[in-house]
């Protein structure tokens, strides 16, 4: 009756909030395609009509073409009965054919006539017949195809406006959203209406007409034999609800299982190296063995549901078929009248098809309409990250940022993530061209937050952050932060090649001057090494090279932006200290006559800086020189006599004299 309905149940439902509303607005994104949608209507149309008439026309063979003769004969054999029985003979004329209960499309034939023009108006019924389908299989392939053609053209909008959208949207909004949840509004949402457009919208459509049509055909053929053919048309309704329900309900769990073996799969994976070193491959592979056996049961439940729906429709439409034939055969032997109307054999051939052609819709609505709830409710969730609105907004009025010239004042600067918890609280600071800042302080001090207000990532709560005498949220975006350059500790390289990621804040650099930052950077000597040199292409997140030639990639990427501003967010924190040496020797020309915040754990950037400020608690509590900052006494004494006067000691330990000769360990015993 129905085929597959586990492939339209094992999504898991989603409830929209507001179907109409929904409904209205992706409706919206169609009014390009709106040819195609008025295309789709009338193929659906034309489909639906071919598939009500397919019946009348076999009910037409009977009744115009083959009953007449059978009629015929079964009057003559009841006349000779009634005469045998003594019965008074019928002299009088034949009583008339019952004719049929159809307007023949074909020629209507005389009873009388010969056989031949029987056969020969049979012929043309069939040849109509074929016709038929051939325009049903033309008109439903053609609706798909447009339906989806045009349901394409409208998620790739939709995705493209989504994806956008988040690029648009402030550093704040992805520290309170999880990446794998974005990713899903755009892909997993997405595929759930792009299924609905493409299948079910215009399944639920089409039996929807289908079921309409053909109960008003039944009803005007004879409304009292359409009542009783469709008696149990409500129980197959609710049988169809009942199952679909405790499926959608079986595979809820389902999901929730193979979430638990994807997240068992995936951490195994991540983490093979732990796994291998502390030998827990069994006990990995039994917790696995566990998670699928878990997820087996939960889909042999769900399978349980989903395989006894179509046997159960299939024995209530033969139940149907059963009181159509059955009802129907007793009135035509009788020759009883059926509301009103005599039952012809052509009639009873027509309403088991129109039976058979009515259980189809009630099980593809019935199902299918889950699909379409998931997608409104996907729809829903992509509507509302649409909505959600950028925290950082250029004004109306934004200018151009004017070629930065280095000056930049921090004027009583309040920050915070959520309202009444300050990150920063009351910073002044004033850098002037082609200085140095440091920044140190305790971890959640507020550090990266500081300097995140210069290219405007987040915006001050209160006061105002100046570079040339400008606050940075009366320019334009672009114009601004692509004056700064930022070179983070955590340093994220595409899937491309070496040549593309260091060109990647200005693509439209030559190879040379691409190769004059990797050497500035001193990331040329590795670069050369790789397979292919600068058309390496590096795996994910620069799978394949070590943190330090991530950072020096990352650095030769700044030098070839050629920022005035620059910010380094602890830059050497993951480094070797012969890594580090290169990259402080990179950095003394990446800042000559740039204004840079450094953010810095190590004491070699630090001594070098013309200004330290140590933040704690978002508060400036010490500044001066390194110099200054340790005659004092204070956080930043204490500070330098726990933490940089070791990486000092280490740095010292590890410097070659200037005869090749290693130089001598502080540690006793150490070669």
């Amino acid at each position: 009756m129905i085929g597959g309905p586990r492939g339209m149940l094992e999504q898991e439902v989603s409830k929209p909030r507001s179907v109409g509303r929904t409904l209205g607005r992706l409706t919206g994104y169609f009014k390009p395609y709106w040819l195609a949608l008025v295309g789709v209507a009338a193929l659906m149309i034309v489909n639906a009509w071919v598939q009500v008439v397919t019946p009348e026309l076999l009910g037409q063979a009977v009744d115009c073409y083959l009953t007449p003769a059978v009629t015929s004969a079964l009057r003559s054999d009841e006349n000779a009965a009634n005469a045998s029985q003594g019965a008074p003979a019928q002299n009088a004329a034949p009583a008339p054919v019952e004719r049929s209960s159809f307007v023949c499309w074909f020629g209507t034939v005389p009873a009388d006539a010969p056989a031949a023009e029987f056969m020969a108006g049979l012929g043309r019924l069939v040849v109509g017949l074929i016709a038929f389908f051939v325009v049903g299989a033309l008109t439903g392939g053609a609706m798909f195809f447009l339906m989806a053609w045009a349901g394409n053209h409208v998620l790739r909008t939709l995705q493209v406006e989504v994806f956008a959208h988040l690029q648009r949207l402030s550093l704040g909004f992805y520290s309170r959203n999880e990446s794998g949840d974005l990713m899903s509004r755009i892909t997993n949402d997405v595929s759930t209406i792009q299924q609905a457009i493409s299948f079910a919208l215009i399944q639920v459509l089409g039996g929807a007409l289908l079921l309409v049509w053909i109960a008003w055909n039944m009803l005007a053929l004879n409304w009292a034999y359409a009542l009783l053919s469709l008696a149990v048309m409500p129980l197959m309704a609710a049988a169809t609800i009942w199952f679909s329900a405790q499926a959608r309900k079986a595979f809820r769990v389902t999901r929730k299982e193979i979430g638990n073996v994807n997240a068992e799969l995936e951490e195994s994976i991540s983490g093979v190296r732990e796994v291998q070193a502390f030998s827990r491959e069994e006990a990995n592979i039994e917790a696995f063995r566990a998670s699928n056996a878990a997820n087996r049961d939960a889909n042999l439940r769900a399978v349980a549901y989903t395989s006894a729906l179509a046997p159960t429709l299939e024995a209530f439409g033969y139940v149907a078929i059963a009181i159509v034939a059955g009802v129907g055969g007793v009135f035509l032997l009788q020759g009883q009248t059926l509301g009103g109307a005599a039952v012809t054999l052509g009639l009873i051939v027509a309403f088991i098809g129109y039976v058979q052609r009515f259980n189809q819709p009630i099980a593809q609505i019935a199902v299918l309409w889950t699909n379409i709830q998931s997608a409104v409710a996907g729809a829903e969730r992509i509507f509302d990250l649409l909505d959600e609105p950028p925290e950082i907004v250029e004004k109306p009025d934004a200018i151009p940022m004017p070629p930065i010239q280095g000056r930049v004042e921090f004027r009583d600067v309040w920050a915070e993530y959520k309202p009444g918890e300050p990150v920063l609280k009351g910073v002044h600071l004033v850098a002037e061209p082609g200085q140095t800042i440091a920044i140190v302080g305790p971890t959640g001090a507020g550090k990266t937050t500081l300097v995140s207000l210069l290219p405007r990532f987040y915006d001050v709560t209160r006061g105002a952050v100046l570079i040339d005498g400008v606050d940075v949220r009366d320019v334009k975006l672009d114009a601004l932060r692509k004056q700064i350059g930022v070179v983070l500790q955590d340093t994220f390289l595409f899937s491309d090649t070496v040549m593309n990621n260091i060109r990647y804040g200005r693509p439209d650099a030559t190879e040379e001057e691409v190769i004059a930052a990797a050497k500035l950077a001193r990331a040329h000597e590795f670069i050369e090494r790789l397979p292919n040199g600068y058309n390496t292409v590096l795996g994910e997140r620069g799978a394949g090279l070590s943190q330090g030639q991530r950072q020096l990639l990352s650095i030769a990427r700044a030098a070839l932006a050629n920022p005035r501003l620059l910010i380094l967010d602890e830059a050497t924190s993951s480094v070797d200290t012969r890594t580090e040496r290169q990259i402080q020797a990179a950095l003394e020309q990446l800042l000559a006559d740039r204004t840079s915040f450094v953010i810095a754990h190590r004491l070699s950037t630090i001594r070098n800086a013309d200004l330290v400020l140590v933040l704690v608690n978002g508060e400036i509590i010490e500044r001066g020189t390194h110099e200054e900052l340790l005659a004092r006494q204070g956080f930043y004494y204490n500070l330098y006599m726990s933490q940089f006067r070791r990486q000092e000691q280490v740095a010292r330990a590890t410097q070659r004299p200037t005869d090749g000769r290693p130089a001598l360990s502080p540690v006793p015993g150490a070669a």
